[in-house]
């Protein structure tokens, strides 16, 4: 990773620039970067700002060596009556990350857990140190995941294991989450970053509409039947015909020679 320079800070987040490549850091280290409702609010805002910004191509999310996020800010819910929480803005956060159109890569340290672990699921690649742990052990506070954490977990290593996790609180490693198929790589502690940012400039070396349009079409699996999945992959290879940088990859695989692709 080269030097960045610091582009927005806030006491939640702090966000630097490398190329085409945004590095969002969660700061809340004196509670393991627990995750409160102003923290989600200034993340869900500085990730829409990203996608919508063009000289952004790929987003790095991460905490710290000890936590990525430990999960979510329990002195904001203790005294929480149902009506409180229902009115809360979270579930209205979450949908606007979901939404974000360009790939974002969680690098993880440390403890990933409950609302960390959601956060952490919800990005579209996961690169995890050595010492990370995943885990939703909301049950032991007489709750379950609120951030998607019981259909996410499914989707991501079945339903079997999937299960056993949200009703024993247990937390997993970074291998055992890995062989799960939770994360898509383990590295040891001190490359989990770095490792990162090398995916990230990998991903951001290619065309941006079509990586934002293959991101889509892979979500759309979730989302949808075998049918109307097939269907859609087919509209958006289709439409990818109209960029220039289409143009320009398949002219440079048959000129034998480097793309240089522009984003449009």
């Amino acid at each position: 990773m080269s030097d960045s320079t610091s582009n927005h800070e806030s006491p939640l987040l702090i966000v630097n620039h490398d190329g085409h490549v945004a590095l969002v850091q969660i700061h809340r280290p004196h509670v393991r970067n627990a995750l409160n409702l102003a923290l989600m609010g200034e993340l869900a805002d500085t990730l829409e700002y990203l996608d919508r910004d063009d000289s952004t191509r790929v987003i790095v999310l991460t905490g710290d060596e000890r936590a990525f996020a430990a999960g979510a800010d329990i002195s904001e819910m203790a005294n929480a009556t149902a009506t409180e929480m229902h009115g809360r803005p979270n579930l209205e956060r979450w949908h606007r990350m979901r939404k974000i159109r360009k790939p974002i890569i969680a690098a993880v340290s440390g403890f990933a857990l409950g609302g960390g672990c959601e956060l952490a699921m919800m990005c579209d690649l996961i690169i995890a140190a050595e010492n990370a742990r995943f885990g939703q052990p909301e049950i032991n506070l007489g709750i379950i995941p609120g951030g998607g954490g019981t259909q996410r977990l499914v989707h991501a290593i079945g339903k079997a294991r999937a299960m056993e996790l949200i009703l024993t609180g247990r937390a997993i490693s970074a291998q055992e989450a890995f062989e799960a198929g939770l994360v898509t790589r383990v590295v040891p502690n001190e490359q989990y970053l770095i490792e990162a940012f090398r995916l990230a400039q990998e991903i951001a070396a290619k065309p941006p509409v079509a990586v934002q349009l293959a991101k889509d079409a892979v979500l759309k699996a979730f989302d949808t039947s075998i049918e109307a999945g097939l269907d859609y992959e087919r509209r958006s290879f289709n439409l990818l015909f109209a960029t220039d940088d289409r143009r320009e990859g398949m002219q440079a695989f048959l000129e034998k020679r480097k793309p240089i692709f522009t984003g449009r």
